[in-house]
């Protein structure tokens, strides 16, 4: 295989890829709404998500395990308990601090998932062995935010 057949096909992919992904994208772009809603409120099985911003400060030099947690259990046990995982950062000006955003199907939906996640079991197991040289989190800020009318993404 030459330069050009490896590049060309490697560029293939991730045309293939980034079409694939974005069908549904294209598909609710061009459907055509049959009701004709006058109303500006979304239809029930429109309603935009509910967000959630959560901003975890450690102490000195416990980021990268909690981390860790996040990459390897946390993240899971969040979409077993039905929250989707959005985005997750760590701020070039604020060492130690870990941000993130979830999202739910309403304020009811974050209480019960936030409530099964603290219970289940494997959650307490990884909590308990990862801070067993002491606890990742110092504090935890969390806002819960609707999309605006304007907003791109809902």
């Amino acid at each position: 295989m030459n330069r050009f057949q490896f590049w060309g096909g490697l560029a293939c992919g991730i045309a293939f890829t980034f079409a694939v992904s974005h069908i549904n994208t294209v598909q609710s772009a061009f459907a055509v709404d049959e009701k004709k809603q006058v109303d500006t409120e979304p239809a029930a099985e429109e309603k935009p998500m509910l967000y959630e911003l959560r901003t975890y400060y450690t102490p000195e030099g416990k980021l990268d395990a909690l981390n860790a947690r996040f990459r390897n259990h946390t993240m899971k046990l969040f979409e077993k308990h039905g929250m989707k995982n959005i985005m997750y950062w760590t701020p070039v000006d604020k060492p130690n601090t870990l941000i993130y955003v979830i999202a739910h199907k309403d304020k009811d939906a974050a209480d019960a998932s936030w409530k099964a996640f603290r219970e289940d079991p494997e959650w307490k197991k990884v909590a308990e062995e990862t801070q067993r040289d002491g606890k990742l989190v110092e504090k935890v800020e969390s806002v819960y935010m609707t999309p605006t009318d304007y907003s791109p993404h809902k």
